[in-house]
């Protein structure tokens, strides 16, 4: 593959790390800006929404500048924020920043996915997406680990002053690689208005939905995993850790895994088995419940499957734009980043409700409802679809360049 994408994976890496980092260092922002920890504990809220807004929204807007131009600029957005990050000397301005890196995160992701499949041959578009999506599981897996131990020893203010080097570099290996021979280019010429009614295409925004469903069906548990598994299943820290450990090694597998089956089999058929096995371990994660052991190891498969749904997710909706807006393939990209974003947070919200009217033992299952909910929309929507369309850019190996109505 293009030495380009390698480059991509690591500025998502970058921005991966400055967006889940915070998770392990709230106790120490707290403390230092003499915050409570439930308040810093919205810096992740802030960046998130930021990567909601800016991922189709923004794109849409500069959908007609070169690549390399819009993902220099987004990666300096990042190199700027994080060292004001670490300079911030209240958690307002904190949270400010953090909104405005967010919004530079889901640009960045949105371009470089779409780049990264014009890179390659058609055949190998999904792994070069899996390749750009690696960064950010790599950054969940062990940046955030590392990053939690060394801020504990160091300083919160370092670890995001380093995340500032760290895009600097990416800056500069884009600016090696991303030439004007390797950039992609297909000669056509989009427009911000063009690209802001690409947004509300409905097919498009049928495939962003199974995104937000998809999110909402994982994260209404996964944001209650440490409750569940300390108080349900009754394991220890120990236990709770190498849990998160295996979601975090088993979503780059996930991901890995994502890009291969959709670049080797039916498109639509890989997404539907991956979201009924979505919805089979969040059924699993309530039968088994009272198991350390396989509550361990469902924990590791959720980030299997997730992951593998967000990489051919992003592939889908890639193709269903080369067909309905060719001129706007990064909106595309754009909305399905936004989609897992809002999906995320919505999560958390429908955790929340099935606690206070429910139980928390019955989080997976109403999660493994949303699953099922996603696969039957997945199913109405390929259905429905004319011979035309169904049969063309959304199904099998399809080419990713190729053309529609």
């Amino acid at each position: 593959m293009p030495a380009a994408i390698y480059v991509f994976s690591l500025c998502t890496f970058a921005f991966g790390l400055s967006e889940f980092v915070v998770a392990g260092l709230v106790s120490a922002i707290a403390a230092d800006l003499d915050s409570k920890i439930a308040a810093v504990g919205t810096a992740i809220a802030a960046y998130a929404m930021g990567a909601a807004i800016g991922a189709p929204f923004i794109t849409a807007l500069v959908s007609h500048w070169r690549d390399k131009h819009i993902l220099m600029l987004a990666m300096a957005v990042l190199a700027v924020g994080s060292v004001l990050m670490s300079l911030s000397p209240n958690l307002s301005m904190l949270l400010v920043i953090r909104f405005l890196v967010g919004l530079g995160h889901g640009v960045f992701m949105a371009v470089a996915s779409d780049a990264a499949t014009k890179l390659v041959d058609q055949k190998r578009s999904g792994r070069a997406l899996s390749v750009v999506w690696i960064g950010l599981t790599l950054a969940l897996a062990f940046g955030v680990p590392i990053g939690t131990f060394l801020g504990s020893i160091w300083s919160w203010r370092g670890i995001f002053m380093s995340i500032g080097v760290l895009s600097l570099l990416s800056m500069l290996g884009l600016l090696l690689f991303m030439t004007s021979s390797t950039e992609p280019s297909d000669g056509r010429q989009a427009s911000a208005w063009k690209g802001i009614k690409a947004i509300t295409h409905p097919q498009l925004l049928i495939t962003a939905g199974i995104g937000v469903l998809v999110s909402i069906a994982t994260f209404s548990f996964f944001t209650f995993v440490s409750p569940y598994l300390l108080r349900i299943t009754e394991v220890d820290v120990q236990r709770l850790s190498l849990g998160m450990l295996l979601f975090g090694l088993c979503s780059i597998v996930g991901n890995l895994l994502g890009g291969y089956l959709v670049d080797k089999m039916d498109a639509n058929r890989s997404t539907v088995m991956a979201l009924a096995g979505l919805a089979i371990n969040l059924i699993g994660l309530y039968w088994f419940s009272d198991s350390a052991l396989m509550m361990t190891l469902l924990v590791g498969t959720l980030g299997v499957f997730f992951f593998s749904i967000v990489t051919m997710l992003t592939l889908r909706l890639l193709k269903q734009a080369q067909c309905y807006i060719p001129e706007s393939t990064a909106v595309a990209a754009g909305l399905n980043i936004a989609s897992f974003n809002l999906g995320t947070a919505l999560g958390g919200v429908l955790g929340s409700i099935t606690i206070a009217f429910g139980s928390l033992s019955h989080i997976p299952l109403v999660g493994a409802l949303v699953a099922a909910l996603a696969a039957s929309v997945l199913f109405l929507q390929t259905k429905h679809s004319s011979p035309r369309t169904g049969s063309g850019p959304f199904s099998g190996n399809a080419g990713v360049h190729g053309r529609g109505p």
